[in-house]
């Protein structure tokens, strides 16, 4: 396995990046690992342990998006916030959560990885029992999962079901062949109700790929059933502790029990739905009136309705992705182990908007941890994942970290020297690069992340996962 050195990651001190800040009319203090972000146009919390650094990039995003208001003034943000695995994205930085009034959106918020998500599965095994068919598995699921040795078909009709009326009516309509020969339909039914938000969502056909319903019989979908690139994963991991025994027990999780964690999002509809929607806002802007200096565009009104349905369409399509990768790994583990009980967890989304509260909570790189709920905050190859307990905390949004978050970026990961052999950590890929890329020391220590947040009352902790075999695309 290729691995990389050890990063080191140099500390900015908080005075210097005060500073630096000041100068730019952002005004920072901090006390007890949080962070109170204001400039004259907006406001932002950010809850980071005093072990991890503040970065000047991601604290600017997060006041851009802080500032955004509608063309007429009359829609705005109301609260913005971030969770400890802040830092720079694309647009928008990853951990953070802006809620605005019902009536405004702001597409770029979160994006085109729309409704990227996480689910947790048993398998019905434990170590002792997988341990010695390892290699045999690891086979079968390099085929299904990066080698498109999958067979997943779908009607037109199904796609138009999962649109106007969603999962359930998209699980009636799938065809007797393929993947869907031996599935169990009635579990798929039952699990849809372990899945965070999904009934939330709106849809409809009219905001779909035409490409969909351009053909008639059966539609193979190039992304259904994959991971995607970057962070997102499937993997097999090992119950290492558990912390809240009752809580475990209802999940049916035991200390060495094999589970299955899945990390991936709406693919190439996310990505239709998202740019489209992210031009659109821009292009409402009324003519004649300068546009913000931020670039970031809201939609009010209709238009902010019709986005959410077209998001919608995207979220239920990445829970469609995420339920055939389980299924996909439920029959590898059937062909190589025999028949086992496995169950749905929890299926929880980080890159999408909800309505709560009376505003709508746009989450980026977050987990909603609403009192009670279950939510899925992943660490890295080499370390553990955790499977936790929202408590609900209106200071937070009602939210908690989607991850341990990124402290080197792909881009500098990259120029690292490697080719160390660490025996910590397993990654099957096709592509040598996301072993770099993607390697434990490119993220933040999940432990302090944690921590962090079971302090200031976001979350309880209730099981702790290790990672055993990576399968990253």
């Amino acid at each position: 396995m290729t691995s990389i050195s050890r990063v080191s990651i140099p500390r900015v001190s908080i005075s210097r990046l005060q500073s630096a800040l000041q100068r730019q009319g952002i005004h920072v203090e901090h006390a007890n690992g949080i962070f109170q972000l204001h400039h004259e146009h907006a406001q932002a919390t950010v809850l980071l342990p005093d072990s991890l650094p503040l970065e000047e990039k991601a604290v600017k995003q997060l006041m851009a998006f802080a500032a955004v208001k509608s063309a007429d003034g009359h829609h705005a943000v109301c609260k913005a916030c971030a969770t400890p695995d802040f830092h720079p994205g694309s647009i928008a930085p990853v951990g953070s959560i802006v809620a605005t009034d019902a009536g405004f959106v702001i597409p770029a918020a979160i994006g085109t990885d729309i409704n990227c998500g996480m689910r947790l599965l048993t398998t019905g095994f434990n170590l002792s029992q997988v341990s010695q068919h390892k290699q045999a598995l690891i086979r079968q699921l390099q085929k299904v999962l990066l080698e498109n040795g999958r067979d997943v078909p779908a009607h037109a009709k199904a796609f138009a079901a999962l649109s106007d009326a969603g999962p359930s009516a998209f699980l009636e309509c799938l065809p007797d062949s393929g993947i869907w020969a031996t599935a169990d339909r009635d579990r798929l039914q039952q699990e849809l109700a372990a899945c965070i938000g999904l009934q939330e969502f709106a849809g409809a056909r009219r905001y779909a790929p035409e490409a969909w319903f351009n053909r008639d019989g059966i539609v193979r979908d190039p992304s259904l059933g994959t991971p995607g690139g970057g962070n997102h994963f499937v993997e097999l991991q090992i119950v290492d502790a558990v912390f809240d025994r009752h809580l475990a027990y209802r999940a049916g999780l035991a200390r060495d029990d094999i589970v299955v964690m899945i990390h991936s999002g709406s693919r190439d509809v996310g990505f239709y739905v998202g740019q489209r929607w992210m031009d659109r806002a821009r292009a409402e802007w009324p003519a004649g009136l300068k546009h913000p200096d931020s670039a970031l565009y809201g939609l009010s009104g209709e238009l902010a309705e019709e986005y959410l349905q077209a998001m919608g369409v995207a979220a239920r399509y990445a829970w469609a992705n995420r339920m055939v990768l389980a299924e996909l790994v439920r029959q590898q583990l059937q062909v190589v182990l025999g028949d086992a009980r496995s169950s749905l967890i929890v299926d929880v989304p980080h890159n999408v908007i909800l309505r709560e509260h009376g505003m709508n909570i746009h989450r980026k790189g977050a987990t909603p941890a609403r009192e009670g709920d279950l939510a899925l905050i992943p660490g890295s190859m080499g370390d553990a994942s955790y499977l936790v307990q929202g408590l609900g905390n209106p200071d937070w949004l009602w939210s908690c970290s989607h991850g341990a978050g990124r402290r080197v970026r792909r881009q500098d990961v990259r120029r690292l020297r490697h080719g160390n052999t660490d025996a910590s950590w397993q990654c099957v890929t096709l592509r040598e690069e996301r072993k770099v890329e993607e390697a434990p020391q490119a993220y933040k220590p999940i432990g302090p992340v944690i921590e962090a947040q079971e302090t200031a009352g976001l979350i309880k902790a209730a099981v702790r996962l290790k990672p055993w075999v990576t399968f990253k695309a």
